[in-house]
């Protein structure tokens, strides 16, 4: 894990003491709300619905136990005793009063964290894959890279002004686990021919009102060039991006009204020009943050205890046939730990279960946590013999739910109970959800199922890319919520398609059972998916199930 160095813990603690002047004005009434928003904006601080929302960065969502703790600290010294942990792998807090703020950043800077470029137009926290550094499928780590992204944009001279924000993500496995092509940079580990580790390197990608599916600008760029590469993208979009409207700013316009081919001619230009300034710098200091992320000291350990307990216990049994996932060293698993009780609001962790998830890491997984894009925390390294142990203490927290990537592990914005741009309620419809398939029974036998739902065309919650996607609109001041199907955002990544008109807010739920119930009706068996299922067969039989036979005839016309 990356350790501050001197430059590191003086540039965040003058960023803590500018913000502390800069409130100060704002309070005596020097600043005007106008004057003071873009200062707020650059460190993570918004003006929501009810109160300003603090947004806190975790670096490609790496943390250990004190930046745990410290969180945990936060929620109950200036927050309602609680976090909520977003798509971007960061944190939120939703209630913070101003005068506040600055005593929040500088506690964080204690423990090496900071809310710098988690908003405004500048490039945000850089996300990865959660299960990095651990996965049996991995090329290698991608977190140092990330890092080293993450250090060469923050406060980047000539990136604090884009023409819109700038998103990137990495993941160093084939298998996509950070939804690269939604970002406005992906970067994907691959293979070349020879057998050489590189990136296939995405741009475009974004959701919001128009979402589009990111193209591929290099089928393989070898690691050495990947960080001028990555400049030499952002500078032509700097200079090309439109500025005069904001709905259009994004990359994925640019490369849209461009062509792909423009933009790769500039960025190759722009990448010649560049590359020999950065004579190996880079990876010299590469290197020395690799150095920073080697993995820890895997233990050597009998199985036999989680052996017993999996034929023994059926709860445990469920958990970890949900939960863990393969790891790359033997006798160990990766654990998701769901926030997803059925009935709670998915992200949101208590103090209380900060704190423990801080104890369990410490005791169990060598000291590390992950967020997760989906809202989940992640113990990246527990040895098997210990996850019986991990799993009662999980148990007794609320944090035991077996249903990670289930239909109740479902994505979701804060919508309307917090946003100051949602038009739609989120998160009750995702507790609504969780609530009945769990009183229906069927999440497990309808298996493997991304939900995502968003509380306005911002699409904060990913419903774009969401087997079901829900995005809930006003229609004449009455909330309204569309459905898309086949949404996918792995590495075959889709835009879901608009089933047609939207529910209300009391009919949402039993649309979503019909569809649930119409995929196992639908299956050629138990082991296709809900996604496969949908690809098959088309829109048809689950537009039937929404609407009628009228609609799902038409769809088989179509």
């Amino acid at each position: 894990m990356y350790t501050y160095n001197e430059f590191d813990e003086a540039f965040v603690r003058s960023r803590v003491a500018q913000f502390r002047g800069q409130v100060e004005r704002r309070l005596d009434g020097s600043l005007t709300e106008d004057e003071f928003r873009p200062l707020r904006l650059m460190n993570g601080l918004y003006l929501q619905l009810h109160a300003y929302m603090l947004r806190v960065a975790i670096p490609y969502g790496t943390l250990d136990s004190a930046k745990m703790r410290q969180l945990a600290y936060l929620a109950d010294t200036y927050d309602k005793g609680y976090g909520h942990f977003t798509t971007r792998q960061n944190i939120q807090y939703n209630w913070p009063k101003l005068g506040d703020v600055p005593d929040m950043l500088s506690a964080l800077a204690d423990v090496e964290m900071h809310a710098i470029q988690t908003s405004g137009n500048t490039i945000r926290n850089v996300t990865s894959d959660h299960f990095a550094g651990a996965a049996a499928d991995e090329i290698a780590d991608p977190r140092p890279v990330a890092e080293l992204l993450r250090q060469w944009s923050t406060d980047h001279p000539e990136f604090q002004f884009l023409p819109r924000k700038f998103k990137i993500a990495i993941t160093g496995s084939p298998t996509d686990r950070a939804v690269t092509k939604a970002h406005d940079i992906g970067l994907r580990m691959v293979r070349n021919d020879a057998g050489e580790a590189g990136f296939e390197v995405i741009v475009g990608g974004g959701l919001g009102r128009t979402p589009m599916v990111g193209k591929v600008i290099r089928d393989f760029l070898p690691q050495a060039d990947l960080l001028p590469y990555c400049e030499a993208i952002v500078s032509v979009y700097n200079l090309l991006g439109r500025r005069d409207n904001k709905y259009k700013a994004r990359i994925k316009i640019t490369v849209h009204e461009n062509g792909l081919d423009k933009i790769r001619e500039l960025v190759e230009a722009r990448f010649a020009e560049i590359r020999p300034a950065f004579s190996g710098v880079d990876q010299k200091h590469l290197a020395a943050i690799e150095a920073q992320f080697a993995a820890p000291a895997f233990k050597q350990a009998e199985t036999e205890a989680f052996d017993k307990a999996y034929d023994a216990d059926p709860v445990f049994r469920s958990w970890a046939d949900t939960n863990l996932t393969a790891h790359k060293a033997e006798g160990y698993a990766i654990v998701t730990v769901s926030l997803k009780a059925h009935g709670e609001t998915p992200g949101d962790a208590t103090s209380d279960q900060m704190r423990l998830l801080a104890d369990l890491a410490k005791q169990y997984a060598h000291d590390e946590l992950r967020i997760s894009h989906e809202q989940n925390v992640v113990l990246p390294h527990v040895h098997k013999s210990d996850l019986p142990a991990l799993h009662a203490a999980l148990r007794g927290a609320g944090l035991g739910t077996a249903n990670v990537g289930l239909a109740s592990d479902i994505i979701a914005c804060p919508g309307m109970d917090y946003c100051a741009l949602a038009t739609a309620r989120s998160i009750p419809v995702a507790q609504k959800i969780a609530e009945r398939v769990d009183a229906l029974k069927i999440e497990h036998e309808v298996g493997a199922l991304k939900i995502k739902i968003s509380g306005c065309i911002n699409a904060c919650g990913h419903h774009h890319v969401g087997h079901i996607g829900i995005l809930g609109l006003d229609r004449a001041g009455v909330e309204n919520y569309q459905i898309t199907l086949g949404g996918d955002g792995t590495e075959t990544a889709a835009i879901g398609t608009r089933t047609g008109p939207g529910f209300a807010y009391d009919e949402i739920v039993p649309a979503i059972e019909r569809l649930l119930l119409a995929y196992l009706e639908e299956r050629e068996s138990p082991e296709e998916t809900f996604l496969e299922t949908y690809n098959r067969t088309g829109m048809a039989p689950f537009k039937t199930a929404l609407y009628g036979e009228e609609q799902g005839g038409r769809a088989r016309a179509a």
